[in-house]
């Protein structure tokens, strides 16, 4: 059934299909929509409405596909809370680039131009809609407006902000546009939608975030307690809680909060509290818990190729991400030729140095991470006195001064290839640490360092082009291959 339902431009199979939607199968959850006739809405296969008859059922790849077939979203499950796909989910990587790079415009409500898009991917704007068309089914233009009016539907049901802000911070450039769009799609105003639905709690904002079974959620967890760093965040394995502070700039303005949320493994979920001052941004945040807990990978397709690798079976292994991708940069710098623990303490000094302090409800938050400006201007004299060497320094603020200008983006969404030779052009940073920026803070998949004592230690030996020859079985999904080697390090099999 895997097969059958793996996204890709051949037909769905319709019987595996209805049979995932009987089971309310979540290892299907984003990867498989189903459309009932009889009531022109679409549902995730997770739904929880009577099950519809199969002959009143249509089934696609995306959200998008659905809407442009014109069905609206389901009021209960809610596909705008189904997990994504990896880029290497679709058959062509350079479509699923491109959608990643209209997902991050759309929750950061951000204007989007295609050509620009088709520049950076070093493709013209002709191939790039012709490839996109035949991967997802849809134009590169419905899917973004599919994007922007899913979250601005979360936005009226899970937040307080006023429609118009709704409309601007989804991406539209007028209320009238806006509203236009969403009462043709979904057959009512965005009001009408707000006042079925009501408003949200005031305070911290609660929002559910989906992933496919299966989930290691103790492994995830710590990776990040044996990586924690005091005061901008905080984990608790046997709640199997997390939270943390963050800073963004959201259409040039700084804002600073903080996030705490737990796994809920019984629904397949993690609930999240955001706090208010976030909410202007809450697409982008959104995004970025997504991207740090690795919320919309596929175990599925992941494990089986991962099966030959050495030691026991570990399913449901995920990549942990930072949720800010230069903080995971500067942390991959400062983890060179350092054991783990010694790169915290580095990093733990920097954010004690040069993090701003911020008041939170939690005693152990209180400070967020230095952001790109901040150690860009920074004198080297006193980034030098936290025992950080020279190299590393250079290093360091040679990349926050790209990031700090925007020459480097460091997201999912940005295109890998030029952005990794930006990386390889600032001193201080080889190929592992290009491969580790990739995995951890662009969200690659297929990332690998093939020079990295653990996976060397892992695989028996110190042979790096052995290394990388061997990982070539384990395409497209080398990073979490990385994860497995190191986390059988850890318990010894």
């Amino acid at each position: 059934m895997n097969a059958d339902l793996a996204p890709s431009t051949a037909p769905i199979d319709p019987q595996a299909a209805y049979r995932a939607v009987v089971a309310h199968d979540a290892r299907f959850d984003g990867r498989l929509f189903v459309g009932v006739t009889s009531t022109g809405v679409y549902c995730r296969p997770v739904c929880r409405v009577r099950t519809p008859m199969q002959r009143n059922c249509r089934f696609f790849h995306n959200a998008p596909s659905a809407e442009v077939a014109g069905f609206r979203p389901c009021l209960r499950c809610r596909p705008e809370m189904a997990p994504g796909l990896s880029l290497v989910d679709s058959p062509q990587v350079l479509s699923g680039i491109a959608a990643r790079m209209i997902d991050e415009a759309a929750r950061a409500g951000a204007d989007l131009y295609l050509p620009d898009i088709a520049v950076r991917l070093g493709v013209t704007d002709r191939h790039l809609r012709r490839i996109f068309a035949a991967v997802h089914g849809v134009s590169p233009i419905d899917y973004l407006t599919t994007q922007r009016l899913l979250l601005a539907k979360r936005l009226l049901t899970d937040t307080p902000l006023p429609v118009t802000e709704v409309a601007h911070a989804s991406g539209f450039s007028s209320l009238r546009r806006f509203n236009d769009a969403f009462s043709t799609r979904y057959r009512m105003s965005p009001t009408a939608l707000r006042k079925e639905r009501g408003f949200a709690p005031r305070g911290a904002l609660v929002l559910r975030l989906a992933y496919r079974p299966p989930y290691d959620i103790d492994a995830l967890l710590g990776f990040f307690a044996a990586r924690r760093v005091a005061g901008v965040e905080a984990v608790d394995p046997a709640t199997r809680s997390l939270r943390r502070t963050l800073s963004l700039v959201h259409r040039g303005e700084a804002l600073r909060g903080w996030l705490a949320g737990r796994f809920v493994a019984e629904r397949h979920e993690f609930e999240l509290q955001v706090a208010a001052s976030l909410l202007p941004a809450l697409g982008t945040v959104l995004e970025r818990v997504r991207q740090g807990l690795d919320l919309d990978a596929d175990p599925s397709l992941i494990d089986p190729a991962l099966a030959a690798l050495p030691g026991r079976a570990m399913p449901g292994l995920r990549v942990p991400n930072g949720m800010d991708g230069f903080e995971s940069a500067v942390r991959v710098i400062l983890g060179q030729q350092v054991t783990v623990a010694a790169a915290r303490t580095l990093v733990s000094r920097l954010v004690e140095r040069f993090g701003t302090p911020i008041a939170t409800p939690h005693d152990d938050l209180t400070r967020c991470f230095p952001d790109a400006a901040t150690l860009a201007g920074a004198s080297a004299e006193a980034i030098g006195t936290l025992g950080i060497v020279r190299q590393r320094v250079g290093a360091l603020q040679a990349l926050a001064r790209e990031v700090a200008a925007g020459r480097i983006v460091l997201h999912r969404g940005a295109p890998l290839a030029p952005t990794l030779d930006a990386l390889r052009a600032l001193p201080g940073i080889g190929e592992w640490t290009v491969q580790l920026i990739a995995m951890r803070a662009l969200a690659w998949p297929d990332a690998f360092p093939a020079t990295d004592i653990g996976v060397m230690n892992a695989l028996g030996t110190r042979d790096a082009k052995a290394v990388a020859a061997r990982s070539e079985a384990w395409r497209p999904w080398r990073s979490y291959a990385v994860m497995k080697l190191w986390k059988s390090l850890e318990t010894g099999t």
